[in-house]
């Protein structure tokens, strides 16, 4: 904030900025909260602290199969973002430096997929993956999600932005076109780099409507098609509904709180200038 404003103002920003947190806050801190409550108590709107306990997470770990579907999501989701990350970034390189016919036409038909909601081609993917016998696997919950046509155009529009100068004099140094990318471009995308690593981990692990079309047994379900067939078992039980919320968002949280200043400086900056 300018040093220039006066000490009203900034109690006045200040304030709003804290409502705001506070309001943003409230829903997963009274979730968290009435994970830990009694179940004959977690509809009351009180703050008593006298009967917290872990209880409803052990009751929920204990009777259902949460570290293997914890396990099915880690496992997908870590796929999903290294290999999405990895591919992204050589398309976006290539999209933004390499001259080759047809460059724009893939680029326009990339902007074009990300037009398309993801739930009119569900069915048809599902059609795709069953004839190849990818259902109830790890590769039909890999597979379709590693292209990302978002992550492909941010990493083009960062490259575009980058300045060329630095590659060239890599490359004078004796680097060949993949040592430049690897030891020089990479190394320096790494804002932009950490915010697809971040969305794409998030999507990933969030992802519920296909790998719930794709999965039909048991012992492959992600954590979110896990947690969603167990609504009608504990539906009477809010305290072990909201304990399997958390379960669900610890991850995600951990995730952002790491990488959460290099997600603002990917989001933020318009890349290195000339």
């Amino acid at each position: 904030m300018d040093k220039k404003t006066s000490l009203p103002m900034k109690i006045v920003v200040y304030a709003i900025m804290m409502g705001y947190a506070v309001v943003a806050l409230f829903p997963f801190l009274w979730a968290f909260y009435t994970s830990l409550r009694p179940t004959r108590e977690a509809y009351k709107l009180n703050f008593d602290l006298s009967n917290l306990s872990f209880s409803a997470y052990v009751d929920l770990i204990v009777k259902n199969d949460i570290t293997r579907w914890y396990f099915n999501s880690f496992v997908i989701a870590v796929s999903v973002t290294i290999l999405g990350v990895l591919l992204s970034t050589m398309a976006g390189y290539a999209l933004a430096r390499i001259d080759f016919a047809g460059k724009n036409l893939i680029f326009m038909c990339i902007l074009g997929v990300m037009m398309i909601p993801g739930q009119i081609t569900m069915i048809p993917q599902y059609m795709l993956l069953n004839r190849f016998g990818f259902v109830n696997s790890y590769v039909g919950l890999i597979v379709p999600f590693v292209f990302n046509a978002f992550n492909i155009f941010m990493m083009r529009q960062f490259f575009m932005s980058f300045p060329a100068s630095l590659e060239e004099a890599a490359e004078l140094d004796g680097l060949s076109k993949i040592g430049t990318f690897f030891k020089i471009v990479l190394p320096l995308a790494k804002p932009a780099l950490t915010t697809i690593t971040i969305m794409s981990f998030m999507g990933s692990w969030n992802n519920f409507l296909m790998p719930n079309l794709l999965i039909t047994s048991r012992d492959m379900y992600t954590l979110p098609v896990g947690m969603a067939s167990l609504n009608s078992q504990y539906f009477s039980f809010p305290n072990q509904t909201m304990a399997g919320a958390m379960l669900l968002s610890a991850p995600m949280i951990v995730v952002f709180l790491i990488f959460q200043r290099y997600f603002i400086e990917g989001v933020t900056s318009s890349g290195i200038k000339e």
